[in-house]
Parts: structure tokens; C-alpha cells; sequence
């Protein structure tokens, strides 16, 4: 194949995987934002479902504390059915991963969410529960996952165009190359981005004050976490949920801009 050709190649696979991405839009009932996704609720449900057995196993599997394991699903239902979430599409669950040594918590699609007990354990109130579970609610009625997964097929999409783009049979080294372009193209999509943290904290304050519990909570999860990153290889909870420069004082001022009148006694 003449290099022109697999130029011309790519470049149409390239503008195809760029208009597909800018073009599937759907407006988040939720949040009102618009955003680009690529699966339906049903979808995302589905895969949340499917994933999760697989998620638990990296972490040992559920905990066998069923009284602990009672109280995260208790708390969480709690958010969700006195706030607005329980006019959602997603169907919540919410599990006590048996890891004490790992310090995460996440959501899959769908509604599926975990905590280890390394995380729990440091927790000290019920309310500092809530907050962590209501940034993980966040997570999910903010279709964070559906766009990161849309982004990495645009981006492994864009990769595969390189790869066929600079793909020279008489030059294997080449092929690492491209191997190497489409391992990029994933990690960056494996975290969580800015304003998605930043999102997801906002709902975390709104969801723990409709609730009932304290949304200033969070604030003392978050410094209980960079206590807990002095340590060797911090917590896990830190990585897949990078702080968005100074979160503290956006949690401070995403609280005084939600409650201009004061929190609620």
C-alpha cells in the first residue's frame, strides 16, 4: 500500500472517529449538562453489572462483616432515596469490598459502588461515610464513566489512524511505535479528570445536605486520606481520584456558594 493511500486511509478514519465523538451529544437529565456518551442508560447499567464480580475479586471479594456491610448499603440508600437521585435511571448498590489494606473507593457504570474496608475503617462518623458514598453517587448521575469511555474510543480510534498512518512494513520497529501510541491513548482516559472531581464534589455537598448528614464531612474525609498519603504508596483512592489542585478549599467555597444562608441545623 502506497504511502498516499494509507495516508488518505487514516485521515478518513480520523475525520469518521472526530465526527462520531462531536455529534453524539445527549443532554444529562441530571446535571442539564450536554455531553458526549455513546451508550445508553440501559448500557451503562448492563456493564456495571457485568463488571462488578470482577471489580470485587481484585479486592478480595465482599466482606464477610455483614453489620458493616449492612450500614455502607444502609447510608447509601439513604442518599439515595431522600435526595433527587432516586428519580434516576440507575438502580444503586453498595458494597463493602474485604481489602483492609487498600484505601479506595469507586463506581462502576450503572450504579454498582465499593469501598474497602481500608478505606471504612479510617473513616470516623457515619457522615463521613455519606460524603465519600455521595461522591461516588456523583460519579455515576454525572456519567462520568460513559464519557471516559467515549473519549478512549476516540482516542484509541485516532491511535489506530497513526498506526496505519506510519506503519512502514520495511521498518518493524514501527509497529512498536504505534503499539506504544495506542497504550498512551489509554492511559490517559484511566482517570478521572478535573472537572469531574470538581463535579462530583458539588453533588457530594448537595446530595449529603438533602440527606440530612453534614456536607462539611467530606472536607475531614479528604484530609483523613492526605494523612494516610504520607504513608508508602498513599492511598489508592488518590490515584483514580486526583486532587483538583487545592480540593479542600473548592469543597470550602463549593459549601458557602450551596449554603450562602449557612448549613441547615
Amino acid at each position: 500500500m502506497s504511502g498516499v493511500i494509507k495516508f488518505i486511509i487514516a485521515l478518513l478514519m480520523a475525520a469518521v472517529s472526530l465526527v462520531t465523538y462531536w455529534c453524539t451529544t445527549e443532554e444529562n437529565e441530571f446535571t442539564g449538562e450536554e455531553q458526549h456518551v455513546d451508550m445508553t442508560v440501559e448500557q451503562e447499567i448492563a456493564l456495571g453489572l457485568q463488571a462488578a464480580p470482577e471489580m470485587a475479586q481484585q479486592y478480595g471479594g465482599l466482606h464477610p462483616d455483614r453489620e458493616a456491610a449492612a450500614k455502607v448499603q444502609e447510608v447509601g440508600q439513604r442518599l439515595v432515596q431522600n435526595t433527587r437521585v432516586r428519580n434516576s435511571p440507575y438502580h444503586f448498590e453498595f458494597h463493602l469490598l474485604a481489602d483492609e489494606q487498600t484505601v479506595n473507593a469507586f463506581a462502576l457504570p450503572g450504579g454498582q459502588v465499593f469501598i474497602t474496608a481500608g478505606l471504612l475503617e479510617r473513616l470516623e462518623s457515619e457522615e463521613q461515610l455519606a460524603g465519600v458514598l455521595a461522591h461516588e453517587i456523583g460519579h455515576v448521575v454525572a456519567r462520568h464513566s460513559a464519557q471516559q469511555l467515549a473519549k478512549a474510543k476516540l482516542t484509541e480510534s485516532l491511535s489506530g489512524a497513526a498506526a496505519i498512518a506510519t506503519y512502514d512494513p520495511e521498518n518493524p520497529s514501527s509497529r512498536a511505535g504505534a503499539a506504544v501510541a495506542a497504550m498512551v491513548g489509554r492511559l490517559v482516559n484511566m482517570r478521572y479528570g478535573r472537572e469531574d472531581e470538581l463535579e462530583s464534589d458539588r453533588l457530594a455537598v448537595q446530595l449529603t445536605g438533602e440527606a440530612g448528614y453534614d456536607p462539611r464531612a467530606m472536607i475531614a474525609v479528604l484530609r483523613i486520606l492526605e494523612q494516610a498519603n504520607r504513608g508508602a504508596g498513599g492511598p489508592e483512592f488518590l490515584q483514580t481520584h486526583p486532587n483538583p489542585g487545592n480540593r479542600v478549599a473548592q469543597l470550602e467555597q463549593v459549601i458557602r456558594e450551596e449554603y450562602p444562608n449557612g448549613l441547615p441545623q
